[in-house]
């Protein structure tokens, strides 16, 4: 039997933990000719447990899942290759396995990341061409015909979104679920694929494609109380925007009820016009937090951003969360094309008419090849063709710099503790943890609304 071992190399725990969902289904792509054993590094105490578990499964083929490039953080950029680089070193120190990068990170720098960690094989899109990747290899045929594999020679990657089977493998006893069930009891879980909005920074219609492929409402809702019987307190729905399709997530919220899922639920969604009760009937199915990709408050800049939505819907969206009796917190992404003083003094006064919410700003924007903003920073010079990005590297707004609109943000804050700066690092570390170990579950922001 091959032995795979699927690696999450994530170890972010800053504001919360991240269960590695796309490994259980890369994990369910393989079938019964393959021994599959999932390793979270977040779980490890240290490196000796995990190096020694690498040595005992002795696998033969290990894949690495690669999800965060950088922290995102334009005043204190860290990228996360030195990371990535001793993880690989653990397991080349320790098996003679073939190595295969994969994840939503690696998509977005494929050749990149295989020049740099020098990995035997890569997948960029979604991970259940790894089935597809080791059938070729028993077999002996040539893998780099297999849209999205990569090998040492690649020089581009050339995919398309997954058109196969899609299967989740949960296991309710491995140590990385019981570990996130001991850190806020949040699981996820997935509705969708694909994204057909055209924000201008976003990588998500490059990683999953912009055709949405729904998965099925009842399996999804059946999915659900899989993960409530397992332990899990919350579950946190991972799609880029939850309601990029009305109609399908109204009937998930039905399926919901149907199944009598108990535990509250949440997810990102655009703030665009609902249809009418649209929040009651989530609410009513579970839903407890809703997380607003904003962006801007200042007509210009989202209209900039490629936003599928106008300042008023925000403020109408906002209200009809709050009717539904739902926690809310709203995302910022500020100093990108057509930010100045007045857009950004227009959206942080804005903010007075969003009452009861969680702001999260992002101070600057990530540049990531495969979208317009990349096109657009190329086009005004702040970057040339070719230019390697995979260290941190952000859009440059001409009219402020990302430290004014960071001590605009924080004066105008004046202290406040739903006010996060980035994901609220310090304040994220100081509060969480005890209200993790005092039995609070999910994301818990909402403890910090005044």
């Amino acid at each position: 039997m091959i032995k795979v071992l699927l690696v999450s190399a994530n170890t972010l725990k800053i504001p919360y933990p991240v269960y590695p969902l796309g490994l259980d289904y890369v994990a369910g792509c393989l079938d019964d000719r393959y021994d599959v054993k999932i390793a979270d590094l977040n779980v490890y105490a240290d490196g000796d447990a995990w190096e020694e578990d690498i040595r005992s499964f002795s696998p033969d083929f290990v894949g690495v899942s690669i999800r965060n490039i950088d922290n995102t953080d334009a005043l204190h950029a860290r990228g996360f290759l030195p990371e990535y680089r001793a993880v690989i070193s653990q397991i080349r120190k320790n098996s003679r396995a073939k190595i295969v990068l994969g994840g939503s990170g690696f998509t977005i720098f494929p050749v990149e990341y295989m020049r740099a960690l020098d990995a035997d094989y890569g997948i960029a899109g979604e991970g259940e061409r790894l089935a597809l990747l080791l059938d070729a290899l028993e077999k002996h045929q040539d893998v780099a015909r297999i849209p999205g594999v990569l090998t040492k020679e690649t020089a581009r990657a050339d995919y398309r979104p997954w058109r196969g089977e899609i299967t989740r493998r949960f296991e309710p006893e491995s140590p990385h679920t019981r570990f996130y069930l001991s850190c806020g009891g949040m699981l996820n879980l997935q509705t969708k694929r694909g994204c057909p909005f055209h924000c201008s920074y976003c990588t998500y219609p490059h990683i999953e494609g912009r055709n949405m492929r729904l998965f099925p409402p009842r399996d999804i809702a059946r999915k659900a109380r899989e993960l409530e019987e397992a332990g899990a307190r919350y579950i946190f729905i991972t799609d880029s925007a939850f309601n990029a399709s009305y109609e399908h997530s109204l009937e998930v919220a039905r399926a919901f009820v149907e199944v009598r899922l108990s535990i509250p639920w949440g997810g990102f969604f655009a703030p665009t016009a609902p249809p009418p009760d649209y929040f009651k009937t989530m609410a009513d199915a579970g839903l407890t937090h809703v997380e607003f990709g904003t962006e801007s408050l200042a007509r210009p800049v989202l209209t900039r951003l490629r936003k599928p939505f106008a300042v008023e819907n925000v403020f109408a969206a906002h209200r009809e969360a709050l009717d539904a009796g739902l926690h809310i917190a709203h995302y910022f992404l500020l100093g990108g094309p057509g930010e100045d003083r007045q857009t950004l003094q227009t959206t942080l006064e804005g903010l007075e008419h969003l009452p009861r919410a969680v702001f999260f700003f992002f101070c600057g924007v990530r540049l990531y090849p495969h979208t317009a903003l990349y096109d657009e920073a190329l086009n005004e010079g702040q970057i040339v063709s070719g230019q390697e990005l995979l260290e941190p590297l952000f859009y440059r707004s001409p009219n402020l710099t990302v430290g004014e609109i960071t001590r605009t943000v924080e004066e105008k804050a004046q202290g406040r503790l739903n006010w996060m700066i980035g994901a609220g690092e310090a304040k994220a570390t100081r509060v969480l943890p005890k209200l993790y170990r005092r039995g609070f579950t999910g994301p818990l922001w909402e403890y910090l609304i005044q």
